[in-house]
């Protein structure tokens, strides 16, 4: 008697199998952490006023700079898919058919995102280049 012996399983080195509702849960995760030490700094950089003026208005100078306009973009870019993404978040916790529809809420999510992404970075590409 012969048995048949299934394929070996490839080994994977990763956890996250290409499914979008994973990379959704990453990215959200990463964009959480940005936000979080954006306003960390956010946060010291304007206590800064209160103990002297003046090095408040040198560390406000250092952010006028492109390489800043363009991390505040991504700041933009990272506030807007949390935003939106935990929006998808609470509906399918607290929707009955949340689950159900969590793939095209993820769709709908990612198209608002990159509209409403290319809007906002789009007017911060206007007011790096133009004197306003």
């Amino acid at each position: 008697m012969t048995t048949i012996e299934a394929p070996a399983q490839p080994k994977r080195k990763t956890l996250y199998r290409g499914d979008p509702g994973m990379w959704s849960w990453a990215l959200h995760r990463i964009t959480g952490v940005t936000i979080f030490f954006f306003l960390f700094v956010h946060v010291l950089d304007t206590a800064l006023v209160r103990v002297s003026p003046d090095t408040y208005d040198q560390a406000i100078e250092t952010y006028k700079n492109p390489l800043v306009a363009l991390m505040e973009m991504g700041l933009v870019v990272c506030v807007l898919f949390h935003a939106l993404n935990g929006v998808r978040v609470i509906l399918v916790d607290f929707w009955s058919k949340g689950p159900r529809f969590q793939r095209q809420m993820l769709w709908i999510v990612l198209a608002i995102w990159v509209l409403v992404s290319a809007a906002g970075v789009g007017r911060q590409f206007f007011y790096l280049f133009t004197e306003h």
